[in-house]
């Protein structure tokens, strides 16, 4: 017996070396990927971030003016100031603005060239030609002049450097008629980067071989004492409980004192003999759980609710806008969902999304999806970019499968412009003013959550005031009564063109009520959502 229990101490310890020998490379090579990509990508973003804040201090109707004056006009030395302020606090290298030679972008003249202070560099002064230093920058000119290009990035970490490994962020000057007239340029030194990254996996490392060190000593010691023991005792205790099936006098957990896992699987078996033979008394038990899990469920439909806007009317000191929503899930609990907020003064988001599938699963996608969607909308994203961001987030880790269809829409308060992109939703119905409410066919995208790396396609229409947008999920359309009828869409059409003249409140219910009236008693398979929005203009004022 002993030679057995060494050999399996023997195994157990050198699965546990193999094991933790595999996670250490593994983690390390994660780390280090990750580590130097999310740096990197840090770098980027905040070097474009500078770039974009920059941009905004250059009147790029002005450059040549500049250039001509060679700096000396006063409105020259508060923008150059401007620009060097930003430059040493924001921690850039340079922040400089150029105008390259058009015919072959081998040249660069230099208009603005600021250097933070703590760097070893000097500025260079208005009017400076020099040669512009690789492809990679003549590559960008040329796509930011000839082809529109709005941002760019260039990283030097190879071959001859003057200043050293960095990265450049560059985006257009254009002036009023939309012509690019220079580029601004904001550089950044990665020593940082490259420092930060040989320690963070310097620092892995060593603590996994420490770890992995205090692991195998504790188990040498403990092993024994802590595992087989335990493992001996429960054997004898299962073999003896599947040929007599009745419990022992001496219950497992009085003979294992464990407080870990084998302490908790003695207490385990130990309930299970207890639970087979008081099976027949347990089931009220078991009612009672019942009970309580439909409890919770009720608390969840609260909870769901509660996500959603339901304070209408939602913005009452906004007259350009009236709007209404409802959601009534098929279940306690529903995966469809509504949202709307307004971004900024002059721009109001409308969502309505469908998730894939019914009861609490469905609900917890929709409610991590419509916070997604939110965030990417609150960091300025076009409707395109909200939905292929969100995408991406989804299927980073959506090991269900789940998907979800979603229209996003933006309504420019001020002048009634929408841009939208849809992701494989149904289409939005618009009532102009004056007019009849009709299907709005815009072009579909791929569902979120269906596959990663989706673009998706923003495409804009104007609503006058007056005017109305109907946007529901299928659950509506796809609503049956008795007969297995659908209620389909040209229902929905004609009941809402009978609520032309009403309120946005109005609409929704009367919808609502029609819906009702027409499956009559029979059941409710889908979740059912409308939202409806009246666009007022400065009529509403």
């Amino acid at each position: 017996m002993k030679k057995i229990k060494e050999k399996i101490v023997l195994k157990s310890l050198l699965g546990i070396v193999i094991l933790l020998t595999f996670f250490s490379t593994v983690v390390s090579i994660i780390g280090y990927r990750g580590f130097t990509t999310v740096l990197m990508e840090q770098y980027e973003d905040v070097a474009l971030r500078i770039a974009e804040t920059a941009k905004l201090d250059v009147n790029a109707d002005r450059i040549d003016v500049f250039v001509k004056s060679n700096g000396t006009t006063a409105e020259y030395k508060e923008e150059w100031d401007a620009l060097d302020s930003l430059c040493n606090s924001q921690g850039a290298t340079f922040i400089y603005v150029i105008q390259p030679d058009i015919k072959d972008y081998n040249h660069i003249s230099f208009v603005f060239s600021t250097v933070n202070k703590e760097s070893k560099f000097s500025p260079y002064e208005v009017g400076f030609v020099r040669e512009t230093t690789n492809d990679d920058y003549r590559k960008k000119y040329k796509k930011m002049y000839e082809e529109g290009l709005e941002q760019a990035i260039v990283v030097r970490d190879s071959g001859y450097i003057e200043s050293d490994t960095h990265i450049t962020a560059m985006v257009p000057l254009k002036d009023s008629d939309n012509n690019t007239v220079a580029i601004l340029c904001v550089q950044r030194q990665m020593e940082a980067l490259v420092t930060a990254r040989h320690t963070y996996i310097r620092k892995v490392v060593t603590a996994l071989i420490i770890i992995a060190m205090l692991v195998l000593l504790g188990l040498t010691l403990y092993l024994d004492r802590v595992l087989m023991y335990p493992i001996r005792t429960i054997t004898k205790e299962a073999s003896r409980f599947a040929k007599e099936n009745t419990q022992s006098g001496q219950k497992l957990s009085d003979q294992i004192k464990n407080k870990d896992e084998m302490g908790n699987l003695a207490k385990a078996i130990d309930q299970m003999e207890e639970q087979i033979q008081d099976y027949i008394e347990n089931i009220t038990s078991i009612t009672a759980e019942k009970e309580r899990i439909g409890t919770e469920l009720s608390l969840a439909t609260e909870i769901q609710a509660g996500m959603l806007p339901n304070i209408f009317p939602p913005f009452p000191d906004r007259t350009e806008i009236d709007l209404y929503a409802l959601m009534k899930p098929a279940k306690e609990v529903g995966g469809d969902f509504y949202d709307f907020f307004m971004v900024d003064d002059d721009h109001l988001c409308m969502i309505m999304a469908d998730v894939s599938g019914k009861g609490v699963p469905a609900a917890l996608f929709m409610m991590a999806s419509k916070i997604i969607l939110a965030n990417n909308v609150l960091v300025n994203y076009s409707p395109a970019e909200v939905l292929e961001k969100t995408n991406n987030m989804i299927c980073s880790n959506n090991k269900l499968g789940m998907f979800v269809t979603v229209w996003l829409g933006i309504l420019e308060v001020s002048t009634g412009k929408v841009t939208a992109a849809n992701a494989g939703h149904e289409y939005p119905i618009v009532m102009n003013a004056g007019e009849k409410f009709e299907l709005l066919k815009d072009k579909h995208g791929f569902v979120i959550g269906g596959m990663d790396g989706v673009t998706y396609e923003n495409y804009e229409f104007n609503m006058a005031p007056g005017s109305k947008l109907f946007l529901y999920t299928d659950g509506i359309t796809e609503a049956t009564n008795s007969e297995m009828e659908l209620y389909g869409v040209e229902r929905m059409i004609d009941a809402l063109n009978k609520t032309v003249s009403f309120q946005p409140e109005s609409v929704v219910n009367y919808v609502k009520g029609n819906i009702a009236n027409f499956v009559e008693n029979a059941e409710q398979f889908d979740d059912i959502t409308m939202l409806c929005m009246e666009y007022r203009g400065n009529e509403g004022e």
